[in-house]
């Protein structure tokens, strides 16, 4: 059991991170829009293939590599295990972000030399968050033997998990040639929340008197949330789970409202200044809801006691339970999602005209074949926010056809170099994003992987 806890604790450790900085400002692809509802692109309308028109997935590590933990090296399990724990620390962070787009589209209004668009779209989502739990992953692989007068903090244990649903309905309008506002308003829909991050206390154990004496004081004040999950632990529960949260997270789930906001400002015709801020907002966990509880203190002198139905001495397992008591509440509470900023500055430069159909990128007549700049993503955490700063670079090969390169430097690694594609064969567009490209020559040794993909149909007045 002890074995199995610290394998999970350290798989969960591989992120998925929800910066998107190949996406940013990558305006021929509909969903940039997404992440900056004040995009400036243009179209008549367009739709995604539902389901397959926003696929994202990213893995990552800020301290480890699979290879560290699974390496056929003659190194003992164990000992592989320790070293991670030894070089891990409690900043260290999980991020998980998972999302599918289920159906989306969006459409010019008020006529053919209007600049006011309206998009819409659906997207599941998964959000994880968890703080490498260090003291108690050293005692799990070590127990306390070791570490006499050592105080173990509970307030390591900070993670939360959610799958939800999200509706939206955005606005953007492009004022004049040199700024574009827009906004998207949101409803989430929460199928399974959990949530505890408001833990501290501490174990401590000290020497007694007398031979194998101790004292072991225990402060406790853990506590953890759940939103559409206790049903799944009763024992007369006979449903299936993935399909019960499926149901919640689209249908029957807890409710919440939220928004978005974007700009992008042409200082001149070459250079270009866009933010956006995501996801303000927040919802209120009211079905299924149940909070436990484990506050109290607890002091023990004697003899290092083992807490198992086998060999229990006397009751002081009992004792334990009475002076921790685990508590069950059903009140409603609030959760906020995590608020994401973006902002980037833009050079263009090599100018080009371009009189074909598609006409995405929403920059007048005058177009250029390059671009270069500078990218900053924030996000807020329990701790401290995450920060990631991007360089990059932008090709229009071909009238359809654009590239992009960028450099990241992020919690997880100094040398994440990522590429996307874009074109447009027709009236359909497919895109392709992938993230540390360098590390596909042996995955086992990544700290991260991403990659995202697309395909949407962009529809344009003839004479574009």
């Amino acid at each position: 059991m002890r074995k199995a806890l610290l394998i999970l604790i350290l798989i969960v450790q591989f992120s998925f991170a929800q910066n998107k900085q190949i996406l940013y400002n990558f305006t021929s692809i509909p969903q940039s829009s997404l992440v900056n509802p004040g995009a400036d692109v243009s179209y008549k309308y367009y739709f995604g293939m539902p389901l397959l028109s926003g696929v994202s997935v990213n893995t990552g590590s800020s301290s480890f590599s699979a290879y560290d933990l699974f390496a056929s090296n003659c190194v003992d399990f164990n000992d592989k295990v320790r070293n991670i724990i030894n070089k891990s620390s409690a900043n260290d962070k999980t991020q998980v972000n998972e999302q599918l787009e289920i159906f989306s589209g969006g459409f010019r209004v008020g006529g053919r030399e209007s600049q006011s668009y309206i998009s819409f779209g659906a997207y599941q989502e998964f959000d994880f968050l968890m703080y490498f739990p260090k003291d108690l992953a050293i005692l799990a692989v070590d127990g306390n033997q070791n570490y006499i007068g050592k105080s173990f903090n509970l307030g390591d244990l900070n993670v939360r998990a959610e799958v939800l649903s999200v509706f939206h309905v955005g606005f953007h309008k492009k004022l004049n040639k040199k700024l574009v506002l827009g906004g998207r308003a949101k409803i989430y829909s929460s199928g399974a929340n959990a949530t505890s991050t408001r833990n501290s206390g501490y174990i401590y154990t000290a020497e007694g008197t007398g031979i194998n004496m101790y004292t072991q004081i225990v402060e406790s004040n853990l506590e953890l949330r759940t939103s559409g999950i206790a049903k799944f632990t009763k024992d007369e529960y006979d449903g299936s789970i993935p399909r019960d949260i499926a149901h919640n997270t689209f249908f029957n789930g807890s409710l919440g409202l939220g928004f978005d906001a974007g700009i992008t400002y042409n200082i001149k015709d070459n250079l270009q200044l866009t933010a956006s801020i995501l996801d303000v907002g927040f919802i209120r966990q009211s079905k299924d809801v149940e909070t436990r509880t484990y506050k109290g203190s607890y002091i023990y002198n004697g003899v290092n006691p083992i807490f198992d139905t086998t060999d229990e001495p006397g009751n002081i397992l009992d004792d334990f339970e009475e002076a921790i008591p685990e508590e069950k509440l059903y009140t409603k509470y609030t959760t906020w999602r995590p608020v994401k900023f973006n902002s980037s500055i833009q050079y263009s430069f090599g100018e080009s005209r371009y009189d074909g159909e598609c006409n995405c990128k929403g920059s007048g007549e005058k177009r250029y074949l390059n671009d270069i700049g500078a990218q900053l993503f924030l996000m807020t955490m329990p701790n401290e926010p995450y920060v990631a700063l991007t360089a990059f670079y932008k090709r229009s090969i071909l009238e359809k056809l654009d590239v992009k390169a960028t450099y990241t430097i992020d919690p997880y690694s100094n040398t994440n170099i990522g590429l996307g594609i874009s074109g447009t064969l027709g009236k359909l567009n497919i895109y392709a994003l992938v993230d540390n490209v360098f590390e596909y020559k042996d995955v086992t040794k990544a700290n991260s992987l991403a990659f995202q993909f697309g395909f949407n149909f962009i529809f344009q007045d003839s004479k574009e």
